[in-house]
C-alpha cells in the first residue's frame, strides 16, 4: 500500500527543495510554469502542512533551487530532440534566480532558515570547482552536485540546529 507521507512520529526536520522546473518560461512551457506570488504561497501552505502534521515546533528548512547553465541545457535539448531542438530556453539563470530569491524572502518573512543553493553554488569562493559542474544537464544535479547540497546542507544543520547535528559515526 502506498505510505503516507505524513505519517511518521517524532520528526525533527523537514526540508523543502524544489528545482527549477517551477521557474518555466509562461510562453515556452506553460505547463510547469507556476507564477512567483503562487509559489510563494506554495511554499507557506507546506509550512503549514508540515507544521500540522509534524506539530508547531518541526524544524523546517528551506532549500532554494540551483542555477541553471545555459550552454549545458542547450546542449541537452540538442542531445534529446535532435533537429526538433528549438534552440530556446525555457529554464535560464534569471528566472531561477528569482525563484530562489523569492524563497528566501518567504523564508525570511516565517523566520525559517535558507540554504540559498542558487546563490553558494555560484559563489567562487565557496567552492574550487566551476558551478556548472553541479548540474548534469545544466538543470538538474549532478551526483558533484547533490555532494554539495548534502554538505552545504550539514553546515547548515551544524550552525543553526547543533542539537540536531550529523556525526559520522567512528565505527561505520
Amino acid at each position: 500500500g502506498k505510505t503516507d507521507l505524513f505519517d511518521h512520529d517524532n520528526v525533527k526536520i523537514v526540508t523543502v527543495f524544489f528545482g527549477a522546473n517551477d521557474a518555466s518560461d509562461l510562453e515556452l512551457n506553460p505547463r510547469h510554469h507556476v507564477p512567483l506570488e503562487r509559489y510563494k504561497s506554495n511554499m507557506k501552505e507546506i509550512v503549514s502542512l508540515a507544521r500540522g502534521s509534524f506539530g508547531e515546533d518541526v524544524n523546517i528548512i528551506f532549500i532554494a533551487p540551483p542555477p541553471v547553465c545555459h550552454d549545458a541545457r542547450l546542449k541537452f535539448q540538442k542531445d534529446k530532440y535532435k533537429d526538433k531542438a528549438t534552440g530556446k530556453l525555457e529554464r535560464t539563470l534569471e528566472l531561477s534566480g528569482q525563484y530562489a530569491k523569492a524563497l528566501t524572502e518567504v523564508a525570511k518573512e516565517l523566520e525559517l532558515p535558507c540554504l540559498d543553493v542558487w546563490t553558494k553554488m555560484q559563489d567562487t569562493s565557496s567552492s574550487t570547482k566551476p558551478w556548472q559542474e553541479y548540474l548534469s544537464d545544466g538543470l538538474h544535479l549532478s551526483a558533484v552536485g547533490n555532494k554539495f547540497v548534502a554538505e552545504a546542507l550539514i553546515d547548515l544543520i551544524d550552525e543553526l540546529l547543533p542539537e540536531l547535528a550529523v556525526t559520522p559515526c567512528t565505527y561505520t
